[in-house]
């Protein structure tokens, strides 16, 4: 999938360059905070972060994993709204910070990014309503696939043994991202294992047969 500033052309990557400034988070750091007053956008250069939101009861649920060329802010920046989510490094994270006041007078000066924007915002409409439908429809271990599909188009290194997913994300933040227990993520994992599908170790994920896996998740 092409993130958004990788859609610009040269003279709007430029332009949108010369608006922000560059900023480094560590491991862990939060880049922003759910609820917190919007000032900017981020674009991702380089690491991955994980966008969530917590519940009443204190749950963290996973919405997103985001890499380099990926658009975060962008909500709040337009219509001027607190954070809806919180970001977090999930590894080192060197992104283009662009004040928002900066970035809504690029989109009125570049009509094209503009429209790109919007196409952005309807595909993530759109895979939010898939998400809700796989909660209704599959069982753990179909959603616990249909991520590891995801993260594996996304982020996976082809190897002799198949698509390698090198990403940092914990067993619980993968049980918040598909709406299941710990436990019920580790005895799926076990189960795509046992399949033949993945492999699995410290801090990575190996996909067997893409084609397969999909299959399994739907």
């Amino acid at each position: 999938m092409t993130e958004f500033f990788d859609l610009l052309l040269p003279d709007e990557q430029a332009a949108l360059e010369a608006a922000g400034h560059r900023k480094q988070w560590k491991r862990g750091a939060v880049i922003y905070r759910e609820g917190s007053r919007s000032d900017s956008v981020v674009v991702v250069r380089s690491g991955r972060a994980k966008v969530s939101s917590d519940t009443a009861s204190g749950t963290e649920v996973v919405l997103a994993v985001r890499g380099p060329g990926a658009l975060l802010g962008e909500l709040s920046a337009i219509d001027g709204g607190p954070r809806s989510a919180t970001v977090t490094a999930l590894e080192p994270v060197t992104a283009l910070s662009v004040p928002s006041p900066d970035f809504e007078r690029y989109l009125l000066g570049h009509a094209r990014v503009s429209f790109l924007l919007m196409r952005e915002l309807a595909r993530r409409l759109r895979d939010a309503d898939r998400k809700r439908i796989e909660f209704g429809a599959y069982d753990t271990t179909g959603r616990v696939a249909a991520r590891l599909v995801e993260l594996a188009e996304r982020f996976g290194e082809q190897t002799g043994d198949g698509l390698r997913i090198n990403l940092p994300l914990s067993q619980d933040e993968l049980a918040g991202w598909t709406g299941a227990s710990r436990e019920a993520v580790t005895k799926a994992l076990r189960t795509l294992r046992e399949e033949g599908l993945i492999q699995t170790g410290r801090l990575y994920v190996i996909v067997r047969d893409l084609s397969e896996l999909r299959d399994r998740a739907q």
